[in-house]
């Protein structure tokens, strides 16, 4: 626990000391594998400033730390949102409790981050990402970063305006980066070409200078440079840019190379965005998972005591019923389905094993409110006191024999933390899902093709013979350890794909909606379990952003850059494109360009069917938007182009033929 040394932190850090030690316990005691954690105790504005600084102690010199310091401190203080925790991906985590905060708040802070890091250690995207480097060490890199840059703006040869305004540039295209580049080097597959330019990629040829000089000339080196484009679209914008980009010299009236510190800002900045992109990729899995572990922590382990149990939960109430695609609700309730599904077929695969019931009979042979009393925790691992000790066996793999000793002995206070005695396995069995008041009926919902796809290779299916036996060998770990394993290997875009279930999305009441021309606003256009998990694919594929790719360094045989949207059935907005294409400009030094497709309606049109109460059809029309440093054009999309940047197969667009009432 570290300060900053004034009187209140310390006295904070002294009384979080039991409080972080007990939850490193017991997160590690329910299966979860953390990194080391350094907690900071820091004021108001050290929280307000590292939540600008997106949870680092040191960030490069620029404006937009101010803006975020800015926003987050109005929002904080006229009720908008406050923020309980940040915690940063580093080996060690560093996490920040704000000194001010109530036990309560500052218990949950901690269960919260220690799932945090748990998901950090252990998903493969953010391991994919750490590079040859076997650990983040983001803090280091990030510190390194800020001195080069701070560097730049110091030194007098070069104009701090013209570094910030440079700064702007990259952060406008920061997510055009290919976050699938981890996976195609690990598959051997291609790759971002980390030689910068042709003159490099000749050097590693080790030709003579004679056959060098006679058949790649300068000439032939100076046009290759001016025609270099990408054979298939490169979704990493920034290192094309990198490679390829000039500056516009005003003076001199055209582009001309770039200085060596515009190169190296570039690089540094497309780093740090690769760095961020696996919280982007995973932001619902990973808040998800830290809110169930917290709320098992804090709820149904105790660790917020009677005192702190109302505080706690109207905060937690709070964070989860919050409005809008909420992060930590969606990912909280798939984990809890990943867990209730899981357990469901375990105890489903003992019942079809019992004599006499198939798939055919077993919703009208299983009696359900027998089946969860006997998935109900043994009293033995449920009901744990000072004064239930001595009917604990440590030979039961379900305790802990050193807990128990040690709360015989008295240095655990076992009222306080009951969890101390057990083991996995007797935590699994006291945490069991479908034995919890809130999931009665789960097990009862399971579907017959479910039942028949699970009796279908069952050859053993009158092993039990009685359910009392079946369900004696229930293993009561396996939704746990389904979780885990679905930690390591996805992001968002795979979890919500694999495991957004039609039973999800109608017992969660999910539906989409869609912006109406002839209403003026938003409707809710569908509760189809297919158009909802098509909605929020779309809103977590290349971080919510419209993908964009360079699809010619050399458009037109002119130099100018061809940038790409590929069209999913959502339109760009047209007027941020074209801000967006004055930056690329900045970085390109030659005219840009961008090609999208736009809906086009007919005034007359629209005014029919707002009168009549249908929705316009519109018309979907290619287009290209050039920007030459001085003035923004539209043009006609050549047909062959637009057929080009289509997302085959892909229709994000949910509008029915009839809206809902």
């Amino acid at each position: 626990m570290t300060t900053n040394q004034n009187r209140h932190a310390r006295r904070e850090a002294a009384r979080l000391t039991e409080p972080t030690e007990r939850a490193r316990e017991l997160a590690e005691r329910l299966g979860l594998r953390p990194y080391p954690v350094n907690y900071w105790v820091v004021d108001y504005d050290e929280m307000n400033e590292l939540i600008a600084y997106d949870g680092f102690q040191t960030r490069y010199p620029h404006w937009r730390w101010g803006m975020k310091y800015d926003r987050q401190r109005k929002q904080d203080a006229f009720g908008m949102g406050k923020a309980f925790e940040i915690v940063n991906n580093d080996n060690p985590c560093h996490a920040f409790l704000q000194e001010s905060n109530g036990l309560a708040d500052q218990k949950a802070v901690i269960t919260h981050v220690e799932a945090h890091a748990d998901f950090f250690r252990n998903n493969e995207w953010f391991a994919r990402f750490a590079g040859d480097r076997e650990e983040p060490a983001a803090a280091a890199m990030l510190e390194r970063h800020a001195s080069t840059i701070a560097g730049f703006m110091a030194d007098p040869e070069i104009d701090r305006g013209e570094v910030e305004r440079f700064i702007d540039a990259v952060l406008c295209l920061e997510d055009t980066i290919d976050q699938h580049r981890a996976l195609a080097e690990e598959r051997g597959g291609e790759f971002e070409e980390d030689v910068a330019d042709i003159e490099e990629r000749l050097d590693r040829l080790g030709l003579s200078p004679e056959v060098r000089d006679q058949v790649f000339d300068e000439e032939w080196v100076s046009a290759r440079e001016s025609e270099e484009s990408p054979s298939v679209p490169r979704p990493d914008v920034l290192a094309f840019l990198r490679e390829h980009g000039e500056r516009y010299d005003e003076d001199e009236g055209k582009a001309e190379e770039r200085e060596p510190w515009m190169d190296e800002t570039l690089e540094l900045l497309r780093r740090e965005a690769y760095y961020f992109a696996p919280q982007k990729l995973t932001k619902v899995m990973n808040e998800g998972w830290a809110a169930y572990w917290e709320s098992l922590m804090m709820a149904e382990e105790g660790f917020a005591t009677t005192d702190e149990f109302l505080t706690y939960a109207d905060h937690q109430s709070r964070v989860l019923g919050s409005k809008g695609l909420n992060p930590y609700k969606l990912g909280k309730e798939l984990w809890e389905y990943i867990e209730n599904t899981t357990n469901r077929r375990e105890v489903v695969d003992k019942l079809l094993r019992v004599d006499g019931i198939t798939w055919r009979s077993f919703h009208d042979v299983v009696d359900f409110e027998a089946v969860e009393e006997l998935l109900a925790p043994d009293e033995m691992v449920d009901e744990i006191r000072s004064d239930t000790l001595d009917r604990l066996d440590p030979e039961d793999p379900r305790v802990d024999a050193d807990g128990l000793t040690a709360a015989r002995d008295g240095e655990v206070d076992v009222d306080r933390y009951p969890w101390y005695v057990l083991t996995s396995d007797g935590l699994a069995e006291r945490h069991f899902s479908l034995a919890k008041p809130a999931n009665r009926g789960f097990l009862s919902r399971v579907g017959r093709s479910e039942l028949e796809r699970l009796a279908r290779y069952m050859f053993d299916d009158s092993k039990y013979a009685s359910v009392e036996e079946a369900l004696a060998e229930v293993d009561y770990g396996l939704g746990w350890d389904r979780m885990r394993e679905v930690r390591e290997s996805h992001n968002d875009v795979t979890f919500i794909d694999e495991f957004l279930t039609s039973e999800f999305v109608t017992e969660g009441n999910y539906f989409t909606y869609e912006y109406s021309r002839a209403a003026g606003g938003y409707r809710v256009s569908s509760t189809d379990p297919e158009d909802v998990k098509r909605k929020l694919l779309l809103r977590f594929t290349n971080f919510g952003k419209p993908s964009v790719a360079v699809f010619d360094g050399n458009y037109a045989n002119r130099g100018e850059l061809l940038l790409g949207h590929r069209y999913n059935g959502v339109a760009l907005d047209v007027e941020q494109a074209e801000r967006t294409l004055e930056r690329a400009f900045e970085l390109w030094g030659r005219p840009v360009n961008l090609a999208t497709i736009v809906t086009e309606y007919d005034e007359h049109e629209l005014e029919v069917a707002s009168r009549r109460g249908y929705e316009p059809a519109g018309e979907e029309v290619g287009t290209l938007i050039r920007y030459d440093g001085a003035e923004i054009e539209h043009h006609d999309l050549d047909p062959d182009l637009e057929e080009r940047i289509g997302a085959e197969g892909v229709d994000y667009d949910t509008k029915p033929e009839e809206w809902l009432a």
